[in-house]
């Protein structure tokens, strides 16, 4: 007896399952299922990609009955069982209740992980007809109505996600076959992309990033994989991924400000834009500015903060030039009452500092260290020692030192500030340090702020007093005239 899973000797081709012969050849064959219809060119229009992805994800009956292993059937009877176990598995059930057909269920898991088991051997190669057939099957599988978010039955809009309780897929068991059946076949080195590219289409693309609203982490964990391999096997679907994405991301920051796989889909285009080539295109330029800087501005962003993060410092390893555009685009959407947020945003800010030219250091210098500044002085300690942490950095450090005639008369303010009246002990001693570091890089110019500072101080508080005897003279003149009539006090 030939063998399909197991036994396949070392260097031997794939046995090809073929359909069985009849009076009009392999398409006579008629199988009761509902898999894709003939699909016709993709255009452009999103909507009628979407109403293709419709009649794919149909779910249908079927007879659920034990079948033989492929491998237990002669050649000839392989291509027939194959279609009548992938149609069974296209059945889909209520995982709601346990008890409820549970030797379906067992039969569906069975032949799920037979057929996982055949894609991932390579021992049989699945002709056109049978991918079609699978491909189908993984669709009514996995393209489903998903339950309304955790937020959306509560009520809670601007409710943390956090506090939101995690939703496992019941039917897990059964899918996470089926999205480990799309893997292997994606990742097959026997996958002709030819032929697959007609079933992974369009389509089946916008149907995949839908499924990442799902709240099941161990589900975005598959798209995630998966997505990546479409796009890394099937170059001619990359530029239309891109794009897909890109509106996922404009949605969230335009619409809805939720969405549990935003970490997940930056993480894909973290690996897509370390792969960018240099000089990077124009498109990509825009992508930066309208898309990943915009969603600095989400407020529960420390969900998916450090794959941004990444995807941000990403484009400033590849081109400098664009620093000054990044650090802006920060200041822009820079916190104001959010202490977490705002540390987030210092940590990055340190990142793209590491891979800034001087030339380009200079440009935003101004409004960045007025902005760091205000960290300096922040009430919450956390803040203020993250700003203060800058000067651990050595390259932070260099380009402050070449621009110390700029850098130190913003900076000199909230030094002096924080030493005269920061509630933190901590605080105090840091900014002593810095303090230090400056009178080091250039004693003259400290004394000459120093001195500047002493003089403003002295300003500030002649005008306080001036404002107090006024308010005396008023107290005075108002008192003596019993407030009937307007004084003028020069």
């Amino acid at each position: 007896m030939l063998k399909i899973i197991k036994g396949m000797k070392k260097g031997s081709k794939p046995e090809v399952i073929e359909p069985p012969p009849g009076p009009n050849g392999p398409s006579d064959v008629t199988v009761n299922h509902a898999s894709r219809s003939a699909i016709p060119p993709v255009t452009a229009q999103l909507t009628n990609i979407k109403s293709q992805a419709i009649s794919r994800t149909t779910p249908h009956t079927s007879v659920i009955e034990v079948t033989p292993m492929l491998k237990d059937v002669p050649i000839s009877e392989r291509h027939v069982l194959f279609i009548k176990k992938v149609n069974m598995c296209s059945v889909s059930f209520d995982f709601s209740d346990a008890l409820k057909k549970v030797g379906e269920k067992e039969i569906k898991r069975q032949n799920l992980q037979e057929l996982v088991e055949l894609v991932q051997s390579g021992s049989s190669k699945m002709n056109e007809i049978m991918q079609e057939e699978m491909v189908g099957m993984i669709s009514v599988n996995i393209f489903r109505s998903l339950p309304p978010a955790a937020f959306e039955n509560t009520g809670a809009i601007d409710g943390d996600p956090e506090e939101d309780d995690m939703y496992l897929e019941p039917s897990w068991p059964h899918l996470q076959l089926v999205y480990e059946l799309l893997l292997r076949y994606i990742v097959s080195p026997d996958t002709d992309t030819k032929v697959a590219k007609r079933f992974i289409d369009h389509s089946f693309v916008l149907s995949l990033l839908d499924m990442f609203d799902s709240e099941d982490p161990r589900e975005r964990e598959y798209l995630k994989t998966i997505l990546h391999r479409v796009y890394g096997k099937f170059m001619v679907h990359r530029p239309f991924i891109r794009k897909a994405i890109t509106n996922v991301f404009y949605r969230f920051i335009f619409e809805t400000e939720r969405h549990p796989g935003l970490g997940e889909l930056l993480e894909i285009l973290g690996s897509i834009i370390n792969g960018f080539a240099v000089p990077i295109k124009e498109e990509h330029k825009l992508f930066l500015v309208r898309v990943l800087i915009p969603l600095h501005k989400a407020k529960f962003i420390n969900y998916y903060h450090q794959q941004l993060s990444y995807c941000v410092t990403q484009f400033v390893e590849k081109d400098y030039k664009m620093a000054d555009s990044v650090i802006r685009g920060l200041l822009k959407y820079w916190p104001v009452t959010n202490c977490s947020k705002e540390i987030l945003f210092l940590g990055e800010l340190e990142e793209i500092l590491d891979a800034t030219q001087p030339e380009e250091f200079r440009r935003c210098m101004v409004p960045l260290f007025q902005r760091v500044g205000r960290c300096i002085n922040s009430p919450n300690f956390q803040v203020a020692e993250r700003a203060l942490f800058y000067w651990n950095n050595e390259h932070i450090v260099d380009l402050i030192a070449q621009n110390r005639d700029i850098i130190l008369p913003i900076i000199f303010e909230p030094l002096e500030k924080n030493i005269q009246g920061h509630w933190n002990q901590a605080i105090n001693g840091l900014t002593g340090n810095v303090r230090k570091m400056f009178i080091e890089m250039d004693a003259e110019l400290f004394e000459e702020c120093s001195n500047k500072f002493l003089e403003k101080q002295a300003m500030v508080n002649e005008m306080l007093e001036q404002r107090e005897l006024n308010w005396q003279k008023l107290e005075s003149v108002a008192s003596e005239t019993g407030g009937d009539d307007m004084v003028i006090v020069n």
